[in-house]
């Protein structure tokens, strides 16, 4: 019992003792800060703030201090650590160590970090251009460096994107990217790798694309083609699409900026390439595809709306001729027929949707806009293809209801990414790797963007010579010419015999129908037998008589079903 009054005594005296000493010590507070006021003149509230703010200095003087000399010990110590470990690596180490791995024993991130250099040029480019992260690197060992040879002379950076990343990555940011580099989007060009989508490859131009034209291809360069080359590649590689099976092409641009030698070449290409096809051809400029009437199943050189309307009428009944093949098909459960492919080219399109701003006007552009449409929408499933060209990508050229059909889009040089968007599509600035129209340059004819599968390209198209172009149709038409004779004999090659024995341009069915054995004596029906037999519409000369053109019966025997 005394020892717990004792005890209880003892803490209380401690309890008085130290409120006692804090008393002291606030007074001993202010009177420092009560002579530091007065010797500076300060407010009170001054005084606090400035004896709070030296002593927080003091002490982050003192941390740093502490930091420094911890670290100067562990250098002095870093000799002997080392002899220590290399003594270790000499002595006997059991079974399981030997065969551990070096990134097991000290952890796999020290290890690559120990391991991995960074390769200087590309671990920069593609940190300042938002690719990778400020911690992450291009590993050194996995880049390879190769200089591409003239022409189209520059670099070729083969190199694996950081884990986590894939190819998409460098995509998304080419623009950038070849700002690094002190070029534009226009020199760097990208490809990925097929078995790993981590590897880029990372082409980056010494000088402006498509500088020096390239030589135009070989017959056997475009056979050996994987499908239809449009133009050059910025390295000279023969660069188009793989088929144009259920596909068209739109091609844009201003005027003077070679989209006519652009589509001259694609159907030199076509005719060496594609093999055998019916070719429909409008020239809006009047002589820009005459080279290839001879080849054409029906040539047509206008500017006329009417002249489009029938060119699309009659492709749309041969496409329906063609569906109602495969339904036949389909319900005697025979496999589906094949046709022969067909191509519709018009040059300078915009003009044949163009009206006169009369109401009537409007309903014959409204009415041929919607053929149209049905012609590039609804018969690629039965082979047939439209090519149109436009030097007017304006908003209004082309209507949209039937510039949203085309699957393949070409744009040439154009002032701004509003006309841009015409050519390529509303989206097209929003894909991956986009290449600007407005940025090509205008002094190098035929050069072109090529957007096809979500893919851009720079191009420039062929230029084939005359006497090249020339030869190939000459090709074709002697082609087309065996065909004939050695086929079966027919009323329609009777026809064409007929004309050519008498060096005749037309016929009139009262003069041809005879001949081919119809004696029905009402004109009417002897007409309607005798273009039954042709398989031919009958059109009229200058004198308005009815009758039959060669030109015409030609194209009825070039043409397949």
């Amino acid at each position: 019992m005394g020892n717990k009054k004792q005890q209880v005594r003892v803490s209380d005296d401690d309890l008085y003792g130290q409120a006692a000493g804090g008393i002291g010590g606030l007074v001993i507070v202010f009177g420092i800060l009560a002579a530091i006021k007065n010797a500076l003149g300060l407010s009170w509230a001054a005084t606090v703030l400035l004896v709070v703010g030296v002593l927080v200095c003091l002490g982050w003087l003192a941390w740093k201090a502490r930091a420094r000399f911890r670290r100067w010990l562990a250098g002095e110590n870093q000799p002997a650590a080392a002899a220590k470990a290399a003594t270790a690596q000499d002595a006997p180490a059991t079974a399981a160590v030997q065969e551990a791995p070096a990134t097991a024993v000290i952890g796999g991130d020290q290890a690559a970090a120990l391991v991995a250099v960074p390769h200087p040029q590309l671990t920069a480019a593609l940190a300042k251009a938002e690719v990778i992260r400020k911690d992450e690197i291009i590993r050194a060992d996995e880049v390879t460096i190769t200089p591409v040879p003239a022409p189209g002379k520059g670099t070729r950076y083969d190199f694996l994107v950081p884990e986590g990343k894939t190819f998409r990555d460098v995509e998304k940011r080419l623009g950038p990217v070849a700002g690094m580099f002190g070029v534009t989007r226009l020199h760097t060009t990208m490809e990925r790798s097929r078995d790993n989508d981590r590897r880029t490859q990372l082409l980056v131009l010494d000088e402006p694309p498509h500088t020096r034209p390239f030589p135009a291809p070989t017959r056997q360069e475009i056979e050996t083609f994987a499908g239809v080359p449009l133009g050059h590649d910025v390295i000279g590689r023969l660069n188009g699409v793989e088929t144009f099976d259920r596909a068209s092409l739109l091609v844009g641009g201003m005027t003077q900026m070679g989209k006519t030698t652009l589509v001259n070449g694609l159907i030199t290409c076509l005719l060496i390439a594609y093999g055998d096809f019916d070719l429909y051809l409008l020239d809006g400029k009047f002589c820009g595809l005459t080279r290839f009437e001879k080849v054409a199943v029906r040539y047509e050189s206008s500017d006329s709306p009417a002249v489009f309307e029938s060119m699309v009428d009659e492709l749309n009944a041969r496409g329906e001729a063609r569906y109602e093949k495969k339904r036949e098909a389909i319900r005697n459960r025979q496999p589906e027929p094949t046709f022969k492919p067909v191509f519709f080219i018009v040059d300078e399109a915009a003009d044949f949707f163009a009206h006169d701003g009369t109401n009537a006007g409007r309903e014959d552009a409204a009415r041929i806009a919607d053929k149209a449409r049905s012609l590039v929408s609804k018969c690629l499933e039965s082979g047939i293809s439209v090519v149109m060209l436009t030097q007017r990508p304006a908003q209004n050229a082309i209507p949209v209801i039937v510039r949203d059909q085309f699957l393949y889009r070409v744009c040439l040089y154009v002032a701004s990414e509003g006309t841009a968007k015409v050519a390529l599509g509303d989206t097209y600035f929003e894909t991956i790797a986009p290449i600007s129209p407005p940025l090509l340059d205008p002094t190098i004819k035929g050069q072109a963007v090529l957007f096809a599968h979500g893919k851009s390209t720079l191009i420039r198209g062929f230029n084939f010579s005359d006497d090249f172009i020339w030869e190939v149709v000459d090709d074709v038409v002697a082609r087309q010419q065996k065909t004939l004779e050695q086929g079966p004999v027919t009323p329609l090659k009777q026809a064409i015999e007929l004309l050519e024995s008498q060096g005749l341009e037309f016929m009139p069915t009262a003069e041809l129908a005879p001949a081919l054995g119809i004696t029905e004596a009402n004109p009417g029906e002897r007409g309607k037998k005798l273009s039954r037999k042709l398989g031919v519409t009958p059109d009229k000369d200058d004198k308005g008589t009815r009758g039959y053109w060669i030109s015409d019966l030609h194209a009825a025997a070039k043409s397949g079903s």
